[in-house]
């Protein structure tokens, strides 16, 4: 199929549901969330909850727009369309770059769990048999991309279901070693619900913001949504659940397990819990659900780059072959060109094993916010060309908006105060610069040839 055809419709709601839960619940809540409770104790809930309540209006206001526009093939079309040119060639390549560098991160990941269990392996072989092997499965059909998101969710899902019930049951029946018995009073009774104050709460708040980075992905498969009616306003309402269930739940019953002082932050609080009911093999199996986390969301990020490609291509933002389909209806050429990126990308985890991770974690910070930024700021313009949806209206429109934005602002300035952020801050503001001088570059082209 030539480019001037249209992405395949093959993704059911089945599909948009784990692919969104997907979204939600990634690495970071099995492995991140031991640091987060150290930084805030039980306070990590309040911290969670807020920063939930914000990315849910952030997902409200994309469905509207999504919904009004059912064709679009991504978010960065409808910023480009309410926004402006420059916004919408903005918002597109930096979401780009957000699963680009994910890609690299989520390869590097897969490299350094594998060690648990094979630990003289170099990191790059486990990190390249990865990235081929989702790169096959993207390239053969988005049912299959689909599918095999539903499994790998399926898999955290039954996981964090396991933990709430059975953690829940230990805190009930008074279970654990002597003296260090699950109760609910744990989550108060050392140092009470806020041991470090506000200021906890509040230095938790990034690292909480970004564990919810995926969730803008339904922006993405919405065009190859079999019925976007249906299965987006589903998604989208689903998120304050997931958030509350999921992380709110998981993160209290690991706080009644054991007493949050107790946990360590560079292990995942989710093999203590299962090692004090009773699993032989606790971390084993904790650490082959991380391991599937991690393949979900480089999954999603070889699906995501491909479609914003498409995307940028066809507004005109990015070169034209970029816009192909092949005659399973897939952007070809984008999802090849993003895998190049990737896998050099992975290369430096051959030169540099130990460096690449914390340094791309930073940049993907700072990007998320630009775009969820956007995306707000987008459905505040679209409301004002009388094109929303009744059916599905952003709650509390206009303050919902703002309080949102101001929300990712108060976010942005914790990371500028941040004294160990500034490389978050600086690689931000490089990556602004060149993209918007690319943008006029571009922009005085076309000029030009017209």
């Amino acid at each position: 199929m030539s480019d001037n055809g249209h992405l395949s419709k093959a993704l059911s709601d089945r599909h948009i549901q784990f692919i969104a839960l997907g979204g939600a619940i990634g690495a970071s809540l099995f492995v991140g969330s031991g640091q987060g409770i150290s930084m805030a104790g039980p306070g990590i809930l309040l911290a969670f909850l807020i920063a939930g309540a914000a990315v849910y209006l952030m997902s409200r206001a994309m469905g509207e727009m999504i919904l009004a526009n059912p064709d679009s093939p991504t978010f960065a079309a409808l910023v480009d369309r309410y926004v402006g040119r420059w916004a919408g060639f903005v918002s597109g390549w930096s979401y780009w770059l957000i699963w680009a560098l994910v890609g690299v991160l989520e390869a590097t990941a897969i490299g350094l769990v594998c060690k648990y269990w094979y630990p003289g392996l170099p990191q790059w072989i486990p990190a390249l048999t990865a990235l081929l092997l989702l790169y096959a499965i993207n390239r053969l059909a988005v049912r299959l991309f689909g599918e095999f998101e539903f499994w790998l969710t399926s898999i955290k899902i039954v996981t964090i279901v396991i933990l709430i019930v059975g953690g829940a049951a230990m805190a009930a029946l008074h279970l654990g070693p002597d003296g260090q018995e699950a109760d609910i009073a744990n989550l108060w009774n050392d140092g009470g619900f806020f041991p470090f104050g506000l200021a906890g709460c509040l230095a938790a708040l990034p690292l909480a913001v970004f564990a919810f980075g995926g969730t803008e992905l339904l922006g993405v498969t919405a065009a190859e949504t079999a019925d976007p009616r249906r299965s987006i306003p589903r998604a989208v309402n689903g998120v304050i659940f997931r958030i509350l269930f999921f992380y709110i739940g998981s993160l209290a019953v690991i706080m009644m397990v054991a007493n949050w002082r107790s946990l360590s932050p560079d292990i995942s609080p989710f093999v203590l819990v299962f090692e004090r009911a009773g699993f032989a093999y606790a971390a084993a199996v904790v650490n082959f659900v991380v391991l599937t986390a991690i393949v979900s969301s480089l999954n999603s990020g070889i699906f995501a780059t491909g479609r914003m490609l498409y995307s940028l291509a066809l507004l005109g933002d990015a070169p034209a072959p970029l816009a192909y389909l092949d005659r399973r209806q897939l952007p070809a050429n984008g999802i090849n060109l993003s895998m190049v990126v990737m896998l050099a990308g992975v290369s430096f985890n051959y030169i540099f094993p130990e460096q690449v991770f914390g340094f791309l974690v930073s940049v993907v910070a700072a990007l998320l916010l630009l775009t969820w930024s956007l995306i707000i700021f987008a459905h505040l313009r679209f409301r004002r060309t009388g094109e929303s949806d009744a059916g599905f209206a952003m709650p509390f429109f206009p303050w919902s908006n703002r309080l949102a934005l101001g929300f990712y602002a108060g976010i942005a300035a914790l990371l500028c105060l941040d004294p160990g952020s500034r490389a978050t801050v600086y690689s931000f503001a490089v990556w602004v610069t060149i993209i918007s001088l690319a943008y006029v570059v571009r922009h005085w082209r076309g000029k030009i040839q017209e």
